[in-house]
């Protein structure tokens, strides 16, 4: 807790207000003075120590010692905010904030287009010249291919035309170009993929094939590719993965030695490679290594090696390092580790002893630290834009390699949302190091002395003694071992090796698999009966106002000592710690079953249908992030791979009401949203069933009477839950809440249906059966709770009875998906709402029969209103 002063005047002021937010910082008290000086004076002299200079061909920037020196803990600088934001806002701010989209991609590095050098006063390619359309491109090559001399074209670049599967045809090309070697018909507006196999594969003599950013991608298969690659039998490379008939082109493409003016003889005899010093065959996706193009004979002089990103799953350990071996110039070598040379890389550097170089590192600094794990130079990860795509949308893409965060918090209570920001220029040069020269934190400095007038700053100092021309650098993970998946964290702002992950998918998947409900064994207990003695009312202790107005039977009496109650029905949690101050006992019932966060928490809940079940189709594909984020990168990796949706939703491990919940497609979000709290991640469902064009999701309460024998009950009722907007997966519709989420009692404007009216409009819109689809919720939550009795018998308690709400979602084929099981205080809010909106005319069971309903199904066992599962 901070003191309170007036104003801040003097240095004591400055401690006695932020003393905490120093101590947070983690800034050396022998700075504070100093940092105190700076904040009162508004004093930004970083320029005069520091130098913004291009990197990464201009796509990023660093930040430059200008100074002679400066020792460790000597100095600190005051780095300015310019943006700040909560998640939500961000989209609505880049477009309404004049200036603040374009200083944003500036400072990101995507104001420029990738393909040109010339850009107007938006950074946005200029088209001096009329775009070609396909025929002008076709003749100019024919034209370019007559004066270069060479009797037909070879290589024939057909991108980003507008070109559709109609003009494909007519276009013709294995007439006009039987020698084709190389076609890229990339970024055009090709759909059937039946067309293209077709107009493809005539084109015997082809090398190289280019479809990527075609729509028909976003659905396909590996059908097409597989057809693809058996009617063209010289094909190397498809959509920049090597085939398994790869050889001399591909590995010539990739050395350079082949490109348009040189695409090759098709009858070509004679080797080029003899001079080949570098060759990077990075994420080629090559499954083998051992081929006849790839030699010693062959290229006796290579030198520099970069086979980064493929699995070469066909080839051992053994095998590949032997063939490495037998490249006697081979000095620099670039692998992912742990990867297809093993897991220690000090056991490839011993296998490897000509290697100066292993992933940048220096052989000799490996062999004496022991360094075992050591993959040092990864690659950034670089945002990708289209030239056409908005400063806004490219800015949101990038923002997550840039963004920092953090929570608001008073005396009374700590914000449910964080905070999201950008430093300056000068800050955001920073680039990261595992061994950094300067540290970085937040700070609120508050003027007046309270959280109202509070500025944010980051505060900049070194932590090593640096020098004239040194690169200043963070760690982006400061405070993060491989306890909490550093290495894995790190993808968020670098290529990591993918296969590592898909590995770790795939050991994952494979455990789900031999999951299985039966193997569980299962045991009876029986559960204790409440009677009522002399035929008095039981008592009942609680502290939620709904059972207090709205329970009214006569077998049941309010009492105000938790004491003295029969039934203690509260939302406060029952542990030894309460018991011990109310006077609680092991004999009096209880709405709470033991261990039940197994359930109601998300992670849990996760947890527990996994280990019974493996992956159930009515669960979506869901990670653990705390534990489980390595195999989920697998996961996401394999979905980017095969060009599948790849859109995810997050959510916290214990909050409600879609707090901190977010659904993206972008890693780096995913990965960078960890640091605002535990989280899930789930695959997300693309395609919902929909009511009247809007995304809804359905809330059943479970009454749970035993847990062993399982005896659970389903309400008549049950309440839905819509969207406001019209449901659709356009990008920008990721940041409206009124969109993808459905609980809008708490946010947006809240829309009613009762149960009979909404199953009467949705039979009628879908031409379905309510009574089919309500099947197969009943046996889905059956199901959920028969996983907690076996996986969690503890959770048995004869003096506990319990009701759920259970969130449910139908898939387009109108399946269900379990989403999550909220407490029984937070499972129903009818009684806070008029009956007749919630329940309808004529519904059996009214908002104020409701408890009465609930208490006599758990404690009298009668089954009025509810049903068996």
């Amino acid at each position: 807790m901070t003191a309170t002063v007036a104003r801040i005047e003097t240095y004591d002021d400055f401690v006695k207000v932020h003393g905490l937010l120093l101590a947070a910082s983690g800034l050396p008290q022998s700075l504070h003075y100093k940092l105190f000086e700076k904040l009162t004076s508004e004093a930004f002299d970083g320029g005069a120590y520091f130098q913004i200079e291009p990197c990464e061909d201009s796509r990023q920037r660093r930040l430059l010692f200008t100074s002679d020196s400066m020792p460790a803990e000597s100095n600190v600088f005051l780095v300015d905010h310019a943006w700040t934001f909560r998640l939500s806002d961000a989209y609505t701010q880049l477009q309404e904030v004049p200036g603040l989209a374009r200083r944003m991609a500036s400072l990101m590095c995507v104001d420029i287009d990738l393909n040109s050098d010339v850009k107007d006063g938006n950074g946005v390619a200029e088209e001096n010249n009329p775009k070609l359309n396909v025929l002008d491109v076709v003749e100019k090559d024919i034209n370019d291919a007559k004066v270069t001399g060479f009797d037909t074209v070879r290589w024939l670049e057909l991108e980003e035309l507008d070109m559709d599967d109609d003009m494909l045809l007519s276009l013709d090309l294995s007439c006009k170009f039987p020698d084709l070697t190389a076609l890229s018909l990339c970024g055009n507006k090709l759909v059937h993929a039946d067309i293209i196999v077709q107009e493809v594969t005539k084109l015997k003599n082809l090398r190289a094939l280019w479809l990527n950013n075609n729509p028909v991608l976003e659905n396909c298969d590996g059908h097409m590719m597989n057809a693809i690659v058996q009617g063209c039998p010289k094909l190397e490379i498809y959509n920049s993965r090597f085939t398994s008939n790869f050889g001399e082109w591909a590995l010539g493409f990739c050395g350079d030695i082949y490109d348009k003016d040189n695409p090759g003889c098709i009858s070509q005899s004679d080797s080029q490679f003899q001079s080949v010093t570098s060759l990077d065959l990075s994420n080629r996706y090559i499954n083998s290594l051992i081929n006849k193009a790839f030699s010693p004979v062959e290229m006796p002089l290579l030198s520099h090696l970069n086979i980064r990103g493929n699995p070469l799953e066909q080839n051992s350990v053994s095998e590949s390092l032997a063939l490495l071996e037998g490249f006697p110039c081979l000095q620099s070598l670039e692998v992912d580790i742990p990867g297809p040379l093993g897991d220690s890389a000090v056991e490839i550097l011993e296998s490897l002893p000509n290697l100066s170089l292993l992933n940048g590192v220096k052989a000799s600094k490996i062999l004496e630290t022991g360094n075992h794990v050591i993959d040092s130079k990864l690659h950034p990860r670089l945002p990708e834009w289209a030239a056409d795509e908005p400063l806004a949308d490219r800015v949101l893409n990038a923002m997550w390699l840039y963004l920092m965060s953090y929570r608001l918090a008073d005396e009374e209570k700590l914000d449910e949302t964080s905070v999201w920001y950008v430093m300056d220029e000068l800050g955001s040069a920073l680039r990261h190091s595992d061994e950094p020269n300067f540290r970085v934190a937040p700070f609120l400095f508050m003027p007046e002395g309270k959280l109202e007038s509070a500025v944010s700053y980051s505060i900049l100092w070194p932590i090593q003694n640096v020098q004239n021309g040194d690169e200043c650098t963070r760690d982006f993970l400061f405070g993060f071992g491989e306890d909490k998946q550093r290495s894995a964290r790190l993808t968020a702002y670098f290529h990591t090796p993918q296969n590592y992950f898909i590995q770790e998918y795939e050991k994952f998947y494979q455990r789900l698999q031999f999951k299985n409900l039966t193997s569980l064994p299962v045991k009876s207990s029986s559960t204790r009966r409440l009677c009522r003695i002399d035929g008095r009312p039981l008592r009942v202790y609680t502290d939620i106002p709904p059972v207090e107005e709205f329970l009214t039977r006569h077998e049941f009496v309010i009492t105000t000592e938790p004491k003295d109650a029969d039934i203690i029905w509260t939302s406060m949690q029952v542990d030894d710690e309460m018991k011990r101050a109310t006077g609680i006992t092991d004999e009096q019932y209880v709405n709470q079953f033991p261990f039940e966060a197994c359930l109601v928490m998300k992670h849990h809940l996760a947890e527990t249908v996994q280990k019974a079940y493996g992956s159930p189709e009515w669960l979506q594909p869901t990670y653990n992030l705390e534990t489980h984020l390595s195999p989920f990168i697998g996961d996401y990796c394999i979905h980017k791979r095969d060009g599948t949706n790849n859109l995810w939703i997050l959510k916290p491990w214990n909050m409600a009401r879609t707090i901190d919940t977010t659904v993206t497609e972008n890693l780096s979000a995913i990965i960078r949203l960890m640091e605002t709290g535990p989280k899930i991640c789930q695959k997300y469902i693309e395609r919902p069933a929909l009511f009247q064009g809007k995304k809804f999701d359905l809330r059943y309460i479970v009454l749970v009477r035993s847990m062993n024998p399982l005896e659970i009950f389903l309400t008549d009722i049950f309440w839905v839950r819509l969207a406001n907007n019209q449901y659709t997966l356009d990008k920008h519709s990721l940041f409206e809440y009124e969109t993808h989420f459905t609980v809008m009692n708490y946010r947006g404007k809240l829309n009613y249906k009762n149960t009979p009216e909404f199953v009467r409009e949705f039979e009628q819109e879908h031409q379905v059966k309510w009574s089919d689809i309500h099947q197969r919720v009943r046996n889905m939550i059956r199901s959920v709770f028969e996983a907690a009795t076996l996986v969690h018998p503890e959770m048995h308690n004869p003096n506990s009875r319990a009701m759920y709400g259970v969130d449910v979602m139908l898939d387009s084929s109108f399946h269900p998906k379990l989403l999550e099981i909220t407490y029984c205080p937070d499972c129903t809010r009818a009684c806070k709402y008029d009956t007749e909106s919630v329940f309808g005319p004529g519904e059996v069971v009214r908002g104020q029969d409701f408890y009465n309903c609930v208490f006599g199904c758990l404690f009298l066992e009668e089954t009025t209103h509810v049903k068996p599962l």
